[in-house]
């Protein structure tokens, strides 16, 4: 009856730790603070801009708030001059031509909240000898240009992923001893 015992105590044991070892995987978020939980959220904000009449008051109200909003660039038509530059002034938008004749008067904002988080998935031994890694990022990223001449919205663009959802499997056939070898020829003069 104890020999019996002895085995089943054994694998018992090895499915508790290879189930408690998963949860010892790295896990990480990575949020640039705003009002939008999701990507439709910032979209939604981001269309109810009207060119010519949104000020910047207008904008704080849809979240997009130029003097508190954390991770906001702010430009100067020197900066869109230079972003713009392999265009003609004639093919760029009547809003932008604006704020390149305006100078001083013109100014942009580039906003860019975001909401992702990574998860290691697989072996937990594998992962600590790094024999393979996998990673899953999930979220979604935004990204919005709103350009302002005289205190009014004279130009606007958005781009961003509305959703990620992507697996980083890396392998290495040498685990722990993958990163020296790299090491070692990296140092070699050829």
């Amino acid at each position: 009856m104890r020999l019996d015992l002895l085995p089943r105590l054994i694998v018992l044991t090895a499915l508790t730790l290879q189930m408690g070892c998963v949860s010892l995987l790295p896990t990480g978020k990575n949020i640039a603070e705003s009002p939008w939980k999701e990507y439709a959220d910032a979209k939604t904000a981001f269309d109810s801009i009207t060119i010519g009449k949104t000020t910047e008051e207008d904008l704080k109200t849809l979240g997009f708030d130029v003097t508190s909003s954390p991770n906001l660039k702010v430009l100067n038509y020197l900066d869109i001059a230079a972003t713009v530059q392999p265009i003609p002034i004639q093919e760029l938008d009547p809003g932008l031509q604006s704020c390149l004749r305006a100078r001083s008067d013109c100014r942009a904002y580039v906003f860019e909240p975001k909401r992702t988080y990574s998860k290691r998935l697989g072996n937990f031994w594998l992962d600590l000898l790094d024999f393979r890694r996998k990673t899953q990022e999930t979220g979604w990223r935004f990204k919005a240009l709103i350009v302002f001449v005289n205190h009014h919205v004279a130009y606007k663009l958005s781009s961003g992923e509305p959703k990620i959802d992507q697996l980083q499997d890396l392998i290495n056939p040498l685990g722990p001893f993958q990163a020296p070898a790299g090491m070692i020829t990296g140092l070699l003069p050829f």
